[in-house]
């Protein structure tokens, strides 16, 4: 067994054929490109059993050579994925059931009939790969970098590979990220958390794919660096599965949650005070308040105009086309993965943010309803709209913390707020001012409000 740290990148045909000649990779390429021809058969039960599993199980041919390879469930966030992976040479392209014994196999499946499983999709492509050199000073890091083109076919249904995978061979992951940042400063890379496995289930069965991650377990000890940690991560992960599956299909509601990750994500920086200085989160805000800016009126637009949206595809390609998404994702991975908010912050900010989760978060709570001032919005709804920032920054810690809270009725808190929120972004006229007026008070009256910012 081995363990496999890697990330993929969906790339343009011409920025594949613009990376095999980037000067950072020719500079640190040890080996050459060597080329090959991999033609991979995945199997499963016809429940889909392995999928729900989170498990991948293949034979691929690689020149005269026969491999069954079975890749368990592991980590996979935000582009940049961890998994075990079990290899097993063949004689010939027929799965070895034997090899799936307790020594591999998830106990999940411990019941499986594996005389079930049968082949789906395939994955054939040619990939290009070398050895990067991607030393930091003492550190020594290899990296196999590997240009993969062709094609994902399952049935009647394809859909082309095109993708740069850089697979660490030696030193930590977020060497990998550095690689691919400095890369996305020149190309367009669009971090892809979605296997080639995954979109040749997308194709047999299009409502067997879930791009939903699962939620961050969050309790009252832990502290506030390791809830923040777990929540980014989890809407950064998020983002990038909407972008991709919005991508292939255009379906709106998909750009709508893309954007809500993107607000999240950007009130939840905002939201830690001391605990993350600004200077250590400058160049990820930037990115991402552009980011919102451009977008932001592009999806309102669409709530209301058809027009809008069903120009929002293009739109959204040629966003892909530039660097912007692809730098705003790698750097944030990397930003998160090495703790980034923590290196500049004072004996204050370090106290804070070991503080413990339940402790810290009713203190915020309270503190932002306090300065949300409803009684003032009863009065003047017309100036709500200035508040949204801190509407939204109590909206994501109720949306993906309130199970730490000791507070009654705050899921209705949160639906409250919401509207609130969508009240607050509507254009101002007669009604929307009245209905602004109503959410306020209604929110002020809740006795989960009261007893948060008493």
């Amino acid at each position: 067994m081995v363990k496999e740290t890697e990330i993929k990148l969906r790339v343009s045909r011409d920025t594949l054929a613009a990376l095999r000649e980037h000067p950072l990779l020719k500079k640190r390429n040890k080996s050459g490109w060597e080329q090959r021809e991999l033609f991979n058969q995945y199997f499963d039960t016809p429940a889909r059993d392995l999928a729900r599993a989170k498990v991948a199980l293949r034979i691929r041919r690689d020149g005269d050579a026969f491999i069954q390879t079975l890749k368990s469930r592991g980590q996979s966030v935000a582009g940049l994925s961890e998994r075990n992976e079990f290899d097993w040479h063949l004689d010939q392209a027929e799965l070895d059931l034997s090899k799936l014994d307790d020594s591999c196999w998830p106990a999940a499946l411990a019941d499986l009939d594996k005389s079930l499983l049968q082949p789906l999709f395939s994955t054939d492509f040619v990939r290009q790969r070398a050895d990067i050199a991607w030393g930091r000073g003492k550190a020594k890091v290899q990296i196999e970098a590997a240009l993969d083109l062709g094609k994902v076919i399952a049935g009647e249904g394809e859909e082309e590979i095109c993708e740069l995978e850089l697979e660490l061979r030696q030193g930590e992951p977020a060497a990998l990220l550095e690689l691919a940042a400095e890369l996305a400063s020149d190309l367009p890379l669009m971090p892809c958390d979605i296997s080639k496995a995954e979109r040749g289930y997308r194709l047999f069965d299009a409502n067997s794919y879930s791009l939903s991650l699962p939620a961050p377990e969050l309790n009252a000890e832990m502290s506030l660096d390791d809830g923040f940690t777990a929540i980014a991560w989890h809407l950064l992960g998020s983002s990038q599965r909407l972008a991709e599956q919005y991508r292939f299909n255009g379906h709106w509601r998909l750009l709508v949650d893309w954007l809500e990750q993107l607000v999240d994500l950007r009130a939840l920086i905002g939201s830690l005070g001391q605990a993350a200085p600004r200077s250590s989160s400058s160049e990820l805000r930037q990115t991402l308040d552009a980011l919102l800016h451009d977008w932001r009126p592009r999806v309102q637009a669409g709530q209301l105009d058809d027009a809008a949206r069903q120009a929002a595809p293009a739109q959204f390609a040629s966003e892909l086309q530039g660097t912007r998404w692809g730098q705003f994702s790698l750097i944030s991975s990397r930003w998160l993965l090495t703790k980034g908010w923590t290196t500049s912050r004072n004996n204050r900010g370090n106290r804070q943010g070991a503080a413990p989760l339940g402790n810290w978060l009713p203190t915020l709570l309270a503190e932002e309803g306090h300065e949300l001032q409803l009684n003032r919005y009863q009065k003047q709804p017309e100036d709500l709209a200035e508040q949204l920032p801190r509407i939204e920054r109590l909206l994501v810690w109720l949306r993906m913390a309130r199970s730490v809270l000791e507070v009654a009725e705050v899921d209705r808190l949160y639906g409250e707020l919401s509207k609130l929120s969508e009240q607050a972004q509507r254009p101002i006229d007669a009604e929307s001012l009245a209905a602004r007026q109503a959410q306020a008070q209604t929110v002020a009256s809740l006795k989960a409000w009261r007893m948060l910012v008493k």
